[in-house]
């Protein structure tokens, strides 16, 4: 096996009374591709700090290889003392780097290198520190939430490149889909400690109940022991005096493992506050439209939205997601057509801002307005403490201000806020946002089981597939498509995702022709290369590809590292220019489709 490139062994770390890690561990090797998992608040992102060399750890040691390029990614980037976009990913090169990358990667992530980082909005703050880390080709990759802000277009190109480069990764991610996809390994950070599977992240949950539920077995047992010598030391001393002494210290021991024993946190309680039932017509929308300064939101679209639906709405940040929601619920007026709502709608709403929340009000003080300790659930009284244990916070934490709160914690607080109204109506606007994994499939249970009707606005594939019944996509220009089924289904029924139109204008922009785009009264042809390269291309990259398999195949030999360093060498490099010469290839070959495409359309 490969020598790992970094090493974190036996990391020990306290903050306040109770310690972080006890004995965390994280390996990772030459192209390995590992996610950490844990739930909010276990020390995912400290460890991967530790990592990065950004936090000193109490104890243990950290081994990065000598000459390995480590680049980490933040889930809040400093952008103090950079002029530009350009400027910051500038930054990040290496001295050997080509200028041009950093250009190139702004420019395949929608930016021009020109904006003013303080002015960034989040999803476009996100791009701007996946072009820094990406642009050095680094040995390694900690992403830490890396698909955070993104739209589903910006998502699905990341996903490609990390799929195509040999660095080797740890992603922390909510995004089970996109974890999935890229993992090979998976670190359980759990309780202080970590636990490793040789598997990706689709196998972690099975792997996890498994070793909790033996976990509960164990300590069954040891409740049992401690029973038995309890009854022995109170009936049953007799004997010898050194084998007594023996069993007294061992019911000490046992004693103190069960009271230092540290259970896994327990799942979110959470449940929606219902209304009486609405009708059975919920949302009846015809020709709606709306713009703005001239530019189409929503142009046209029509739809009838019945009780126990569950709809999603997906785009690319800025296409107008969260206006044709608002459309639909009456908040806003349409400049066109016209909006009919169902009888006895009792609507509840989770909006995305967070920071919208003061950062000086307590928790206990959000949810019950600042005043009383009582919050209004379904119409009864709750104890604020007793609520706010339903969503996984303790009670030492009902004076903590707002501020001091993990995304996590934010976002299971904004739920709790949500939640708490009686409706038969959710209009939710990206709800899984630092969500952990536990938390979205009790989040998933309750919205299924939820009586009432569903709007969501969601990037997470996976949320929507498991639980939309239709999708509305925008097709450009303010035109908006229904379909049925999730995600996935919404992707097969339409014959491609929306990938090739953000391509080809750049994510979060609305549809409308590049600057350079020739007069549509002029004529434009195909030049026989072109031609040439559009039939051919397909061939050379299934060629390189059958390449790249093979010297895969040769470097996932664990040995071939130690038995021909040289060769394996030059593999890797070999490997790494097939990859570079396929990537160009295909995007040669897009451009080529897009543009037989725009002229058969003529």
């Amino acid at each position: 096996m490969a020598p790992p490139l970094l090493q974190l062994k036996d990391i020990a770390l306290t903050f306040g009374g109770t310690p972080l890690f006890t004995g965390a561990e994280l390996s990772v090797s030459t192209g390995e591709r590992v996610s950490l998992v844990g739930r909010n608040g276990s020390g995912k992102s400290t460890l991967l700090k530790i990592a990065a060399g950004l936090v000193e750890p109490d104890r243990g040691s950290v081994f990065v290889q000598p000459g390995a390029i480590v680049r980490y990614l933040p889930q809040e980037p400093d952008f103090a003392g950079f002029a530009s976009t350009l400027a910051y990913v500038e930054a990040g090169l290496k001295p050997t780097d080509d200028p041009y990358i950093a250009r190139h990667l702004l420019e395949e992530l929608g930016l021009t290198g020109a904006e003013n980082p303080a002015q960034l909005s989040g999803g476009e703050a996100r791009r701007v520190s996946l072009a820094r880390v990406l642009a050095p080709s680094p040995d390694i990759l900690l992403l830490d939430e890396p698909t955070n802000h993104l739209d589903l277009t910006t998502i699905e190109w990341l996903e490609r490149d990390l799929d195509a480069r040999r660095t080797a990764l740890v992603i922390i991610s909510h995004d089970r889909r996109f974890l999935s996809t890229l993992s090979r390994s998976t670190v359980w950070l759990d309780r202080g400690t970590t636990r490793r599977i040789e598997r990706g992240f689709a196998h972690f949950e099975e792997w996890r109940d498994m070793l909790l539920a033996e976990e509960e077995r164990e300590q069954h047992k040891l409740d049992r022991k401690v029973v038995a010598e309890e009854h022995w030391m109170r009936y049953g001393v007799t004997g010898r005096r050194k084998r007594n002494m023996r069993r007294v210290g061992e019911l000490q021991a046992l004693r103190e493992a069960r009271r230092t024993y540290r259970g896994a946190a327990g799942d979110a309680t959470i449940t929606a506050g219902s209304a009486a039932q609405s009708g059975v017509l919920v949302i009846e929308a015809k020709g709606i439209g709306k713009s703005f300064g001239g530019r189409h939101i929503v142009s046209d679209f029509s739809t009838r939205i019945q009780r126990g639906d569950r709809i999603g709405i997906v785009g690319p940040n800025g296409s107008g997601k969260t206006t044709l929601i608002n459309l639909l619920t009456g908040v806003l007026p349409p400049d066109t057509g016209s909006v009919k709502l169902g009888s006895t709608l009792a609507v509840a709403t989770l909006n995305q801002h967070r920071d919208s929340l003061d950062p000086q009000v307590t928790v206990a003080d959000a949810l019950t307005g600042g005043s009383g300790d009582t919050v209004m659930v379904n119409g009864a009284p709750k104890h604020v403490i007793g609520y706010m244990k339903d969503f996984l916070f303790s009670s030492e934490q009902a004076r903590t201000p707002l501020g001091k709160l993990s995304g996590g914690e934010r976002g299971r607080l904004m739920l709790a806020q949500a939640l708490a109204k009686p409706s038969n109506l959710l209009v939710l606007d990206e709800p899984t946002n630092d969500l952990d994994m536990e938390t979205l499939d009790v989040l998933e249970d309750m919205l299924g089981d939820y009586p009432g009707t569903v709007l969501l606005i969601s990037h997470d594939r996976d949320f929507l597939d498991r639980l939309v019944s239709g999708v509305i996509v925008p097709e450009g220009d303010g035109h908006w498509s229904e379909y049925a089924g999730g995600y996935s289904d919404m992707l097969a029924q339409r014959g491609a995702d929306l990938t090739r139109e953000r391509r080809q204008q750049g994510p979060d922009k609305i549809a409308k022709a590049p600057a350079s785009a020739a007069p549509r009264g002029a004529k434009r042809r195909m030049s026989f290369k072109d031609k040439h390269a559009l039939e051919t291309l397909p061939k050379t990259i299934a060629a390189r590809q059958a390449e790249a398999s093979v010297l895969q195949a040769k470097l996932a030999d664990p040995d071939f590292y130690a038995r021909d360093r040289a060769a394996f060498e030059k593999a890797t490099d070999t490997l790494g220019e097939l990859e570079r010469k396929i990537a160009a290839a295909e995007e040669q070959w897009l451009e080529l489709e897009i543009l037989r495409e725009e002229f058969a359309g003529e």
